[in-house]
């Protein structure tokens, strides 16, 4: 051919071949002739133009014959709009996980590719969502639909993410969060959110850790939990303790110090259980039924199966408590605006998995900035529980009724309220 033609691979609403030439005008696959060879037409062949423009090319896409007689006028906009549309859903069609296609920046990038005629973002957006809802795999809606093996169950880095499942819980835990869990365990953060817990299940379980020397926290594990037995938290923390123990030779791992919800580990574990019942009567008073179930959850699960002791930073305040675990709660509620599908919440934690791992690797040769304000923070509650020791212990001095300490134990926990 003398002519300078550019083709470009494009495809019809159909998801039949499109040829483009130049840029400018667009060709459907029409037949295949008996040398292998492919017919298009112009797109204007079937509308009021009946345009008798057509190309054919051979099998490694060659220019054989090209008939340039079009009767219309170019349609550069309407062609960039299939080019667009094409490159995207190529990107989308090459990804083995979906949910990790970031739309906007695709088009972001293919669009300075493409120059100054380009069609706007909004004009293509529905149309590549429907496309890429289609790539997503199917929802799981119960827990036994949950699969023992998935692409999903990998990290970025390739390694394993999904160290247990049975009927009632699955648990994710990458080789980088069994090291943390492994070298950082004098103190385990444990925090559940059922905001983004799927459907299906009743709580997402989170596992964080205290890095001293980076003045940083770090997850530890993720679970899903289809209930709230006490035997199913049992079986979480038995196999994180064995799969930490068996990354690390069989020496035997034992966190030291396990701490839960709220701010109540700041306060004086001599009169928590009292300020249990004092919360516990005023939700009552208001009747709120859900916080109730959980307070109940909670008095179960914290103050009658562990050791207070074991969760209490009463005096020992070097850093803010399970607020590290409730803080990346927020985060994900805040991810999701509806709660997620399994896929879509496993997709967002291995993300979160792999932000922390390079975080961690950056930290630790050096590359890093204390985090002041988790500093002052930290100082602030130590400076807010001796303040309250020391007008405890006036109180005491003075023989005050245990009821004037209970009440000033719960004064502080609602000024922790304030600042945390």
């Amino acid at each position: 051919m003398k002519e300078n033609l550019i083709i470009d691979i494009s495809e019809s609403n159909k998801g039949k071949e499109q040829i483009i030439i130049n840029k400018k005008y667009k060709f459907n696959f029409s037949y295949k002739r008996k040398d292998n060879s492919k017919v298009y037409k112009c797109t204007e062949y079937k509308k009021i133009n009946k345009c008798k423009s057509f190309i054919i090319l051979n099998d490694k896409k060659e220019i054989l014959k090209y008939n340039s007689s079009h009767n219309h006028p170019e349609n550069e906009y309407d062609v960039s709009l299939s080019i667009m549309i094409h490159k995207i859903k190529d990107g989308i069609e090459k990804s083995s996980i979906p949910f990790g296609i970031k739309i906007k920046p695709l088009y972001n990038k293919i669009s300075k590719e493409m120059g100054l005629i380009c069609p706007e973002y909004n004009s293509i957006k529905s149309q590549i969502s429907r496309n890429l809802n289609k790539k997503l795999p199917s929802n799981v809606t119960t827990f036994a639909e949950i699969p023992s093996e998935s692409e999903y169950y990998k990290t970025k880095r390739g390694e394993n993410f999904m160290i247990f499942k049975n009927s009632n819980l699955i648990i994710f835990q990458s080789p980088f969060q069994a090291k943390l869990f492994r070298e950082y365990n004098d103190d385990i953060f444990v925090d559940g959110t059922f905001f983004i817990a799927p459907k299906f299940s009743y709580q997402v379980f989170i596992t964080r850790t205290y890095a001293k020397e980076l003045d940083s926290f770090y997850t530890t594990s993720f679970a899903i939990l289809k209930n709230k037995e006490q035997e199913t938290y049992k079986m979480l923390f038995e196999k994180l303790k064995k799969n930490a123990n068996t990354c690390n030779n069989n020496i035997r791992i034992e966190p030291k110090n396990l701490h839960s919800i709220s701010n109540l580990p700041f306060i004086n574990p001599e009169y928590i259980f009292d300020i249990y019942v004092i919360i516990k009567i005023k939700f009552i008073k208001n009747n709120y039924c859900q916080f109730l179930k959980f307070l109940e959850y909670f008095y179960k699960t914290y103050l009658i199966d562990y050791d207070m002791k074991i969760w209490n930073y009463y005096n020992n305040i070097e850093h803010i408590t399970n607020n590290a675990s409730e803080s990346l709660n927020n985060y994900l509620n805040n991810l999701f605006p509806t709660k997620p599908s399994f896929y879509e919440l496993i997709d967002k934690l291995n993300e979160l998995e792999h932000l922390s791992y390079y975080d961690y690797q950056r930290k630790i040769r050096g590359i890093w900035k204390i985090k002041k304000r988790a500093i002052n923070k930290a100082n602030e509650i130590s400076v807010l529980i001796e303040r309250y020791k020391s007008i405890e212990a006036m109180l005491i001095d003075a023989k005050c009724d245990r009821n004037n300490i209970i009440n000033l134990w719960f004064d502080c926990l609602t000024d922790l309220n304030n600042i945390i």
